[in-house]
């Protein structure tokens, strides 16, 4: 054997699955259903108050929609028109400092509804999530399904989770469903509403690159000529955008509208579709505007971006007439002057802007679902009528309501949140809804 080759090892063992194997068992102080924006807050929240936190998602990374369907804009963080002040904190404050000191954030200030809108780079937000989970030292358990919830009445005790690894058993005093679709919730069997009057659409994001932005045509030019050749093109929705991150060549495109149900072949067969949607867009660009778009490639694709599906019966149901009212609720957690953005139709959508001094409130009720002593519900699915919550449930509230919700839960310890001191909740989240 030649003497200057290392020994390579071969070794081998043969294993087999137990039988009869016990799951592992995890404890927390309060565990995050959903790694998205609004399950972030709340997990780097309650990690922040001396928590103990798990932090759960059904995917293999974390950051939600937000990173991984590449939701690309932070909506609803501030007050309409070209000075609108930041209605939202918390770890906003934190991404936006530092997001903005590595140039990955464009302000797009002022447009025909005068709203502010902050393009981010989805890799960058991803990275920054990590980070500041990991230095927090959360539990995090990704790629995790939940099979099951166990409960005594209205207390959830625990979770039965499944994942490639084995099944895990996760006890928490404290429960935040952040997963979107209210699972945690539906699954405890506590009582859930959907829209009633057919889908509401989801979208199907991609980033391009090798764009000409200088020949980059208006939103008005392009929603104009989408109208007139969609039939040619075989396109769905009509009035999306394409948004330019300035002098990177790059494109966010929002031009497509996809179903989302709640059935898992459904769910399936509808994201091989988005995507099937998203090359249209593309050749429609490259064939209307090859100046602009005729060396174009797909960077990236996002995972279908859901709007609407299932959220929870909530103690309070905020409504439309609220949202268009700006009602001051006294139980309010947080704010935004986002338009009703209501996607029910498959060619367009509802929008509805509001004029530079309006606000309006989510209040804490709708995000405790009525018959739950240890649920706090954030982020898309808490309780609204479906134009009120196609206001609120972008990503400037949800920060907030993710802030609110670890602090319910701090408060409330092993009682119920239903009876938690509202004025002492004000108080700690004061900042997200008082100027």
């Amino acid at each position: 054997m030649d003497p200057d080759k290392a020994k390579i090892p071969t070794a081998t063992r043969i294993v087999r699955r137990p039988p009869d194997g016990a799951p592992r068992r995890v404890s927390a102080d309060i565990c995050v259903l959903g790694a998205g924006i609004a399950g972030v807050s709340a997990a780097l929240e309650a990690a922040r108050l001396g928590r103990k936190v798990a932090l759960v998602d059904g995917l293999p990374a974390l950051g939600g929609q937000a990173v991984n369907s590449i939701i690309g804009t932070f909506c609803g963080l501030f007050a309409n028109g070209q000075h609108g002040a930041q209605f939202t904190h918390g770890i906003a404050d934190d991404i936006l400092r530092e997001l903005g000191a590595q140039d990955a954030l464009h302000y797009r200030r002022g447009g025909p509804s005068n709203t502010t809108v902050v393009m981010y780079d989805e890799i960058a937000l991803s990275r920054w999530i990590e980070e500041a989970v990991r230095k927090a030292d959360i539990t995090v358990l990704l790629g995790a399904i939940l099979r099951g919830v166990r409960r005594d009445g209205g207390r959830i005790r625990s979770l039965d989770l499944a994942t490639r690894y084995g099944d895990v058993t996760l006890d928490a005093a404290g429960f935040v469903d952040a997963t979107g679709d209210a699972a945690l919730t539906w699954q405890a069997g506590f009582p859930c509403r959907e829209h009633a009057d057919g889908p509401i659409y989801g979208t199907q994001m991609m980033v391009l690159d090798a764009i000409d932005e200088t020949r980059q045509p208006s939103r008005e030019e392009l929603t104009k000529r989408a109208r007139a050749k969609a039939a040619q093109y075989g396109l769905v929705r009509t009035d999306g955008f394409a948004f330019v991150f300035p002098d990177r060549g790059i494109a966010l495109v929002n031009l497509t509208h996809v179903e989302t149900p709640l059935d898992a072949i459904e769910a399936s067969r509808t994201a091989l579709t988005g995507k099937a949607q998203a090359d249209r867009v593309l050749h429609f660009l490259k064939c209307e505007y090859p100046d602009a778009f005729g060396r174009a490639r797909v960077r990236s694709y996002g995972l279908p971006g859901i709007r609407q599906t299932r959220w929870i019966q909530g103690r309070h149901q905020l409504t439309v007439e609220d949202v268009r009212a700006g009602t001051a609720f006294p139980d309010a957690i947080a704010r935004t002057a986002w338009p009703i953005e209501l996607h029910d139709r498959a060619d367009g959508y509802v929008w509805e802007p509001f004029p530079d001094d309006h606000m309006h409130y989510v209040p804490f009720g709708s995000l405790l679902p009525a018959e739950a002593d240890n649920i706090v519900a954030v982020g898309r699915c808490i309780d609204g009528d479906s134009a009120a919550l196609s206001s609120v449930r972008v990503m400037g509230p949800c920060i907030a309501m993710g802030a609110a919700a670890a602090h319910a839960l701090d408060l409330a310890g092993h009682g119920s949140v239903q009876q938690i001191d509202i004025a002492a909740l004000r108080e700690r989240v004061r900042d997200n809804v008082e100027s």
